[in-house]
């Protein structure tokens, strides 16, 4: 079962083995994660921020985050630093991890953006996540919510 946990204080313990993964495929957004979180530059700890970790059988197997996007004309949020290990794929660690981000955004803003450029994989993954590609602000994609 994928656990889902926000991360406030710390981030989780397995992050150093997400870290070297991720540099082994050449994914240098959890590089920068680490980085901001040590200065403090980014900690998604303001409103409509979150970080959350997923769990597979208590290890660390993915990461993603939610912030405010600063650059769309209208309140809006962005998924980020999403990324998960190459062992927990095709188990339905993202798509968990995404859905939860994806649902906190759109009951507070009617805007998420995601920039999709990392893998290859990573657009058709945002695309069947429900994602638009667009390129009207420094994102890939964009997903909006639907009227009632």
């Amino acid at each position: 079962m994928i656990q889902l946990v926000r991360i406030i204080d710390d981030l989780p313990d397995g992050f150093d083995a997400l870290l070297a993964d991720a540099a082994s495929e050449g994914v240098s957004h959890m590089a920068r994660l680490a980085e901001d979180w040590a200065s403090r530059d980014q900690r998604f700890e303001d409103d409509g921020e979150a970080l959350l970790a997923a769990l597979l059988a208590d290890e660390l197997a993915g990461i993603g985050g939610l912030s405010i996007e600063p650059a769309a004309a209208e309140p809006a949020r962005r998924v980020r630093r999403f990324y998960v290990r190459p062992a927990f794929r095709r188990q339905g660690v993202a798509r968990t991890l995404a859905s939860a981000l994806i649902q906190e955004a759109l009951d507070q803003v009617d805007l998420l953006t995601c920039n999709a450029a990392a893998s290859p994989a990573a657009a058709p993954f945002w695309e069947a996540q429900g994602f638009s590609r667009d390129s009207s602000g420094p994102w890939t994609h964009v997903l909006r919510r639907s009227a009632p």
